[in-house]
């Protein structure tokens, strides 16, 4: 995912498009959020996760400083 792209993220996101970012495969990313240990701040809303855009980008930047 590009800067631009992430740059554009709304306040939340799918936890797909957070994966995307991440360069994690969809379903390691379902697996990491029902077991609560997701890399960022997941939001469960029945049976949706949302990604707190915030928290992704923080993440990714520190990516980014290593």
């Amino acid at each position: 995912m590009s800067r631009e792209e992430l740059a554009a993220l709304p306040t939340t996101t799918t936890i797909e498009t957070a994966a995307r970012a991440l360069g994690l495969g969809r379903t390691r990313a379902y697996q990491l959020a029902r077991e609560n240990r997701f890399p960022c701040k997941v939001i469960r809303i029945g049976t949706s996760y949302r990604v707190i855009t915030a928290d992704l980008r923080r993440l990714l930047a520190k990516w980014d400083e290593v």
